[in-house]
């Protein structure tokens, strides 16, 4: 789809703030966020619990507050709501409706626990018949473009004396963090505690596990190496992070009501960033904590007096379904509300049967789910200060709080492992289509920095930033391999298998014999001389996970998409050259080369626990399978030529002649 393409379909085709059904209008119009926010505003400065929180000027009044504050939602939210809502076309809904009447399920029976054998059937039949329908109606649209009516970025002056550093901002505030004991949760946690030393507390959510309670499991996350510089420079900074026990895919987030009070009191800027990243993930427990989760969050989120910030972590990749990308919601294939009610009262095997029909052209129910939740988020804010933030590929860290830092092998960290053990040679993918691929420092700079934004600058604009690298320093998938194979020789890990090598294809079927050949053929050899020495086989248990993490990459490095980053660029401009340098999120100071060096070491380091120390030997190793390699390949070629020219004569004749004349050759040359 060409750029021009693209926004035309963002303006001519945009979703009315009102309607029921989907709409077309030749421009875009903002959603508000509430119609109710400004009296809102002016009510609370009067009022006596907006007074003891004098710096949130966007607080409720004094009773709203407390009806909030015992989850009774005011009917200002609710119609705000409303208004930020958008629902089916209406021939969708007369075949919901019909769909529903035929399977015998009513709007009070939604949310039954079971469903009897003898209404499966119909049911089916009625979601086949809604799933026609909503894919028959409107096509999916952006919702109102967040440019047209949004101010301008002003660019940082020094004479502005409104100017509130970012760290200055987060001073005596508290935060609340879904998904901090993730990947990306521990770097914010770290890069908060580090680069705001005058926060208040930071508030996690931690769910129990394998009967750890909460307490053991922040131990050991404040005893990660990421923490090492705070637990040596700054130790009682650790003392602010308390936990909180809860699990996003429980009611009410499964916070118990003092925790909930506490946190309705105290929170100033919330992050949400829990989420299954697992791309064959059931849809049902797919929905639950993408969607159900990010929906309990904001019924929690609408309680608390003092919120000023509410920041949502999706992916860049919930509108795979197209070519370009804006900072826009689009809308999605179906009513987010009614992908809630189904996996309520269907089945979970006659679910898994559906899943395909309705993710529909997205590759999995990660994407698919993080899609909804987005649409879901702006019906349900109201009058939140929300802003969106979704990041490309995650990977390790380009500089906070050390070079390279990562704690698990999603994505292109397992293949790059794989490849540095020497076990991984091929697989699909366009070698000249960009890897959009963004370190993970670089995105929770743009979070934090995007919460001070949304706080300190109010505005009706629900914004969205698109956190990638493939516009402001695209690489491409060529130059990655190419970078990563010379930094997994340079710095091999200890025991490799094999020499590291590897192609990138789009001929399928010689992928396939490759894999043949080169993944699963030694991995069978290698298992059964490990059986014959006594020793437990576990090569090709290997291979499979490296083939299905494969095919989770394969349809995004067969694909290219533009990812238009607006937003982030103007959110830059708006930064004190300070607070530049304190929370760097431009991309454009990625050096590619440098970067994946030290993605490398970082994998080496904290996945495999490899010391520096011990790279002379891993080095010496490498260079004897390098030999080992060319060897391997020149006795493969032998035996290659030597079984065809025994199954061909016409072949074994042109070899002996060749031979023949070079032997001739050879001879000739002393007198030359």
């Amino acid at each position: 789809m060409s750029h021009a393409v693209a926004k035309k379909t963002e303006t001519e085709n945009c979703i009315g703030s009102s309607s029921s059904s989907l709409k077309q209008s030749s421009q875009p119009a903002q959603q508000p966020h509430s119609s109710s926010n400004k009296s809102n505003n002016s009510n609370s400065s009067s009022n006596s619990i907006n007074n003891s929180n004098s710096h949130n000027s966007n607080n409720s009044n004094g009773d709203a507050g407390f009806s909030l504050l015992n989850g009774n939602h005011s009917s200002s939210l609710t119609s705000s709501s409303h208004q930020r809502s958008n629902g089916l076309t209406a021939a969708a809904h007369a075949a919901q409706a019909a769909s529903y009447a035929n399977s015998g399920i009513g709007s009070g029976s939604a949310n039954a626990a079971g469903i009897s054998s003898s209404s499966v059937a119909g049911t089916v039949g009625a979601v086949a018949g809604l799933n026609a329908a909503l894919l028959n109606a409107a096509p999916a649209t952006a919702l109102p473009s967040n440019g047209a009516l949004q101010s301008p970025y002003e660019r940082y002056r020094v004479d502005d004396a409104s100017y509130v550093p970012i760290g200055q901002f987060y001073a005596e505030r508290s935060v609340f963090i879904t998904g901090g004991t993730g990947f990306m949760g521990k770097v914010l946690v770290e890069k908060l505690l580090r680069s705001c030393p005058d926060i208040r507390n930071i508030y996690l959510l931690i769910r129990p596990k394998r009967g750890q309670e909460v307490s053991a499991r922040l131990t050991e996350l404040l005893n990660a190496p990421l923490f090492e510089s705070l637990r040596r420079e700054k130790p009682k900074e650790l003392s602010k992070v308390i936990p909180i026990s809860g699990d996003i895919t429980s009611e009410e987030l499964g916070i118990s009501e003092s925790d909930q009070t506490l946190l309705c009191r105290n929170v100033s800027v919330v992050f949400h960033s829990a989420a299954t990243v697992k791309f064959d993930e059931k849809l049902k427990l797919s929905v639950t904590i993408n969607m159900l989760g990010t929906k309990r969050l904001v019924e929690l989120c609408h309680r608390m007096l003092r919120l000023d910030a509410l920041i949502h972590v999706s992916t860049a990749y919930c509108n795979c379904d197209r070519t370009d990308v804006s900072e826009v919601i689009y809308a999605p294939p179906y009513n987010p509300d009614d992908i809630i009610s189904l996996i309520n009262w269907l089945p979970e095997d006659i679910l898994d049967q559906l899943t395909p029909s309705l993710i529909g052209k997205r590759p999995n129910t990660y994407t698919f789910t993080k899609a909804l939740a987005e649409h879901m988020l702006l019906k349900e804010a109201g009058n939140l200060p929300v802003a969106i933030v979704r990041p490309s590929i995650v990977t390790a860290s380009l500089n906070e709080p050390f070079a390279g830092w990562v704690d698990n092998f999603n994505g292109p960290t397992g293949l790059v492992s794989a490849l540095a053990k020497g076990m991984f040679r091929t697989m699909m993918c366009e070698k000249n289509y960009v890897a959009d691929m963004v370190p993970v420092d670089i995105v929770i700079n743009l979070m934090i920095a995007a919460a001070w934004r949304t706080a300190t600058r109010k505005s009706n604009n629900l914004l969205i930033y698109n956190c990638c690298t493939g516009q402001r320093n695209p690489i491409i998938w060529s130059e990655f391999v190419k970078y990563a194979m010379s930094s997994v020789r340079k710095h091999p890990l200890e025991g490799c298998l094999w020499y590291p090598t590897g192609d990138l294809r789009m001929n399928r079927p010689m992928n396939t014999l490759n894999c043949l050949l080169k993944h699963f053929l030694p991995a069978y050899i290698l298992d059964g001389v490990a059986r014959l020495m006594g020793k437990k086989p576990f090569v090709v248990n290997v291979q499979n996970k490296i083939a299905k993490a494969v095919e989770c990459l394969e349809y995004f490095a067969t694909r290219q998409w533009r990812f238009k980053d607006d937003n982030v660029h103007g959110l830059l401009q708006t930064l004190s050259p300070k607070d530049r340098e304190i929370f760097i999120f431009d991309v454009r100071n990625i050096n590619w080369d440098k970067y994946v060096e030290r993605y490398v070491l970082g994998f080496r380091e904290f996945l495999f626990k490899q010391r520096p120390e011990s790279l002379p030997a891993s080095r010496k190793r490498m260079v004897r399978l390098y030999y080992l390699h060319q060897l391997v390949k020149v006795v493969a070629v032998l035996l290659t030529w030597r079984f065809l020219m025994s199954r061909s004569k016409r072949l074994n004749d042109m070899w002996s002649a060749f031979l023949e004349n070079a032997l001739k050759i050879a001879r000739l040359i002393p007198f030359l």
